[in-house]
């Protein structure tokens, strides 16, 4: 199994504190919680605020970090998550917005638990958290913001759906107890990085109530009320004027009071630090940490509510009470996930180690994942599936032909392997590979001749083009929708010179135009394929190939509109 995890807490070797009553496997969680409450100090208490929070010796209590990420496979965004010793990888599976589009909800949640059992794996052998800040179910209002790739798409009650199933997948069904906690982000109305001039940090989006309710709210509550979740996290932008971490109609009210949260509320990172600091939506930093406290905010993702509440409590703006609260939220998560349980070997997820990554099957499920997510967009003639017997040269052109971190797109990890669509469509045909573009900025036509000598003398051509994190990405939004660069002058002089039938492939996160190529006969198919993950180039192969099939999922989707 590799090296195990010592307790967290109430590690039964300890006898000064295995027989405390929050140690007490047996009794109620809420009276476990409000035991370990009460022995806290205030100086304790509000090291417990923030996502690296402190140990407690005295009690046996170690340090814990908070922050980890499992948007698609387990992530090494975060401070919770190594990837080193016996787990140098995670099986990473297609970006949500190339998975949201197979419209498979029990997909969505085989994911989630095949993502769970490697996170709780990585878990036991001391490289990840139990806590996982994901998913992200933002509605990608515009399409040219920068991490509308991390999101389920424009659709609320899609975008709900999903959440809903892959936070089940994700933190299992064994009713209070939790496999992971997840955590649907970031709420709300928040779709804009860094745009003509506005950041997410200096943001007021203004939404009717109609909108916050019919558009917004959908696929949060969903997560909530659906799917269970044990964690909300607040954005960074204001909402009407006030910012989401510190609104208690948003916080308290809605998500804890009308969804009925039975969880944590946490801030985006240094989101309390935002609103005073940059909104100066506060005069003072204890009045910031106040507001968010009393508004609903259990958790910092950061180090502010550790530095300014025990000022906050002195000043009379906040009450002890208050960071009580907070703190029952988070540690009955954490009771929850059986941190408080004494050794992680024996209990439910023991078992799961080095053996349970990267498995066979988890690799497979993520290679039919990017065959369910890949979208057929054209195919006149119909040239597609490509013939190996007839189409037995293969010209492979564009600066996405042999991408491999590329196919992960953002908050990913470290992936088990790749294949790229060069190694993919080898498997089926000769291939002369030429990039056409040294990347997908394609700034000059230097790399134009070679791709296109290619096209004129293979016996059919696929473009595999697009966008990367260079272009779209956390806090880099797109100012258009073209493809970068010259990218759509090498696709039409090449789409020209093919003596065979041309397939352009798209690897984009946001949407692209590429109006140009649907209407030149010239090229006769049209795929996207998202950020396709580990086996994406396996998966667009197999496709060209007709080994999947993406048409009649197309076919019955495009009749129910």
């Amino acid at each position: 199994m590799g090296e195990a995890r010592d307790p967290f807490a109430c590690d039964p070797r300890d006898p000064n504190t295995r027989n405390l009553p929050f140690c007490q496997v047996s009794k109620p969680i809420p009276k476990r919680v409000g035991d370990l409450i009460g022995r806290l100090t205030l100086q304790e208490k509000v090291k417990l605020l923030v996502d690296n929070a402190a140990a407690v010796p005295r009690l046996g209590i170690k340090g814990y970090e908070w922050w980890s990420e499992a948007l698609h496979g387990v992530s090494n965004v975060g401070s919770g998550t190594r990837f080193e010793g016996d787990f140098p990888a995670a099986t990473s599976f297609p970006q949500v917005i190339t998975t949201a589009a197979s419209f498979n909800a029990s997909l969505w949640e085989a994911i989630g638990q095949a993502v769970s059992d490697e996170a709780r794996a990585m878990y036991n052998g001391g490289k990840a958290g139990l806590t996982f800040w994901s998913p992200n179910v933002n509605i990608l209002r515009d399409p040219r913001w920068g991490r509308g790739q991390e999101t389920p798409g424009e659709d609320p009650m899609l975008a709900g759906q999903y959440a809903a199933s892959y936070v089940r997948g994700l933190q299992g069904n064994a009713g209070d107890r939790l496999k992971v906690a997840a955590c649907c982000k970031h709420f709300t109305a928040y779709d804009l990085d860094n745009w003509n001039g506005f950041d997410r940090f200096h943001f007021n989006a203004l939404v009717s109530k109609q909108d916050i309710v019919d558009t917004f709210d959908v696929p949060f509550r969903m997560c909530v009320m659906e799917g269970k979740v044990a964690s909300v996290m607040c954005s960074y932008n204001q909402v009407n004027g006030v910012p989401t971490c510190a609104d208690p109609n948003l916080l308290r009210k809605t998500v804890r009071g009308a969804w009925r949260l039975d969880g944590y509320i946490v801030s985006d990172c240094d989101s309390v630090g935002v609103f005073y600091g940059t909104q100066h939506f506060t005069s003072t930093p204890e009045q910031a940490a106040a507001d968010a406290i009393k508004a609903g905010l259990d958790l910092d993702c950061g180090p502010f509510l550790g530095l300014h509440s025990e000022k906050a409590v002195s000043a009379g703006l906040l009450k002890e009470a208050d960071i009580n609260g907070a703190l029952v939220n988070t540690l009955t998560v954490q009771m929850r996930l059986g941190m408080f349980d004494g050794e992680p070997s024996t209990q439910p997820y023991g078992h799961l180690g080095p053996k349970d990554v990267c498995t066979p099957a988890h690799q497979e499920l993520a290679l039919e994942a990017a065959r369910q997510g890949i979208v057929l967009l054209k195919n006149e003639g119909p040239i597609l599936p490509l013939l190996a017997h007839h189409h037995r040269t293969m010209a492979v052109i564009g600066p996405n032909s042999d991408a491999t971190v590329t196919m992960i797109g953002n908050y990913a990890g470290v992936a088990c392997g790749y294949t790229t669509p060069l190694q993919g469509i080898r498997r089926y045909s000769r291939t002369v590979h030429q990039r056409g573009c040294a990347d997908v900025a394609c700034s000059d036509n230097r790399l134009f001749g070679g791709a296109i000598d290619a096209a004129a003398h293979a016996d059919a051509t696929v473009l595999v083009m697009g966008l990367d994190q260079s272009i779209e990405a956390e806090f880099r939004d797109r100012a258009g929708l073209l493809l970068p660069g010259r990218q759509q002058e090498l696709v039409s002089k090449v789409a020209a010179a093919s003596k065979g039938p041309v397939v352009l492939v798209l690897m984009s996160g946001g949407p692209v135009d590429v109006s140009f190529a649907k209407g030149n006969p010239k090229i006769s198919a049209i795929l996207w394929a998202g950020y396709p993950g580990q086996a994406g180039g396996a998966a667009i192969a197999d496709i060209l190939y007709g080994a999947s099939n993406p048409g009649k999922l197309c076919y019955i989707l495009c009749i129910r509109q």
